[in-house]
Formats: structure tokens, C-alpha cells, sequence
């Protein structure tokens, strides 16, 4: 009887300190004085093109622990569409492009004109609204622990 509480207990132990010790790659956005994580390992972010006044849209994936930006889709090609990426064959209007460039960071500057929003599990999140106008967001990779996936701070 006494090993079985000796083994209990020692599993016990084990399971504590994996769900304090062990940490996991995850998306933190952040603005402001405010912080949350995505429950997802990849985003879209979405904006109305401030020159030609058409929808862009950016997904992004945790690959390897480092952010990447997986594809991009646009209407049409004019500042800041990427040269490197491989175009995708569709027929919704939109250039869709392959991209896996590595990311230290996405910084964004929000604005209700634009309407920069984060699209993540079928949600979104209008970053726009959060952060306020000209507001400043940073998405990036954070180490947490475990147990940080339980306490319910994630979209």
C-alpha cells in the first residue's frame, strides 16, 4: 500500500512540476498595457490597403517555435506586394501568394480606417477597436508555461 502512495504521489509531483517547468511556443499579441495569447498556431490579419483601397490578408504559423508568414492575398499589385513568394492559382479575385519568411515580430499600427483585424479559430478580432486609433500592436513567439494554457487568458 505504501508504494502505491510513494508512486501517486511521485507522479503527482511529476505532472506539477511539467505543467510548471515545461514551456510551449505561443502567440502573445499585445497593445497598450494589454496582453492575451491565441489559443491557435496560426492568424490571419486582415486591412483595407491604404493606396489602392482593397482587402489584404497575411496568415501567419508557429513553425519550428519561430513565427512565419505562411501566404498572402491581395486584389491587385502596387506598394509592399512581396517579389518572393510563389503565386497560387484561385479564381476569387484575390493573388494569392506562398510565402515562409521568418519573423522576429509583427508591428502593426491600427487604425479605424484601415480596419486591421486578426482572424484566429473563426474569430475575429477587431485590433482596431482594441487598441484605438494609430493604437500600436505587437504579435510575437512567448515561451509559457503550461499551466498559463489553462488559466483562460487566450482568444
Amino acid at each position: 500500500m505504501n508504494n502505491k502512495k510513494v508512486i501517486y504521489g511521485s507522479t503527482f509531483l511529476l505532472v506539477l512540476l511539467l505543467f510548471l517547468f515545461i514551456k510551449k511556443p505561443v502567440l502573445q499579441v499585445s497593445y497598450s498595457d494589454t496582453v492575451f495569447y491565441l489559443k491557435e498556431n496560426e492568424f490571419e490579419i486582415g486591412w483595407i490597403h491604404s493606396v489602392e483601397k482593397e482587402p489584404w490578408f497575411e496568415k501567419y504559423a508557429i513553425k519550428s517555435g519561430k513565427l512565419y508568414l505562411i501566404g498572402t492575398r491581395f486584389k491587385t499589385f502596387g506598394a509592399g506586394t512581396p517579389s518572393d513568394g510563389k503565386i497560387i492559382p484561385s479564381d476569387d479575385g484575390f493573388v494569392h501568394m506562398a510565402m515562409n519568411r521568418e519573423m522576429e515580430s509583427l508591428n502593426l499600427i491600427v487604425s479605424d480606417r484601415i480596419k486591421t483585424t486578426l482572424w484566429t479559430g473563426g474569430t475575429a478580432i477587431p485590433l482596431y477597436k482594441l487598441a484605438g486609433e494609430y493604437g500600436s500592436v505587437t504579435i510575437e513567439i512567448k515561451k509559457q508555461p503550461i499551466w498559463r494554457l489553462l488559466r483562460g487568458d487566450y482568444k
